[in-house]
């Protein structure tokens, strides 16, 4: 067996190169190839559509969580506010009530002052009074 010389080592490696070339060839040209590649590319491209609408349908879950949010924080608003204008209006009328109670209050010792002073003002001392006992003792003496 004789050993390669560098003609041979290059013909071989043109030779092999070539059969490479036909195979990419051939298999570049094949029609199951081809069917292959397009069913994998439909794969995909189905994929891509399913990935899309799961993140529409995320999005559209977060909005209307969000909306919901919205609106329970608005109601939530409302009724605190409404709670706090009933609190305030009672709170008006307890302080118009007491206002009430010791303005009646005030003009009843008043008056009772004045009757006191009505009644005293024309005696002297020692005159009887508008008290029936102390006016029972001055008649009986």
């Amino acid at each position: 067996m004789r050993t390669p010389n560098l003609a041979d080592r290059l013909s071989t490696a043109n030779a092999a190169k070539k059969a490479q070339l036909e195979r990419a060839k051939h298999m570049a040209e094949d029609p199951e190839r081809a069917q292959r590649l397009k069913a994998r590319d439909e794969i995909g491209a189905a994929r891509n559509r399913r990935i899309t609408e799961r993140e529409a349908a995320r999005r559209a879950a977060r909005e209307q969580e969000a909306a919901e949010l919205a609106a329970r924080q608005a109601a939530e608003a409302a009724a605190r506010e409404a709670e706090r204008k009933a609190r305030e209006e009672a709170q008006a009328r307890r302080s118009a009530e007491q206002t009430a109670r010791e303005a009646a209050e005030i003009a009843d010792r008043e008056a009772m002052l004045a009757a006191r002073r009505g009644v005293f003002d024309g005696q002297q001392r020692g005159a009887p009074t508008a008290n029936p006992r102390v006016a029972a003792r001055y008649k009986a003496a």
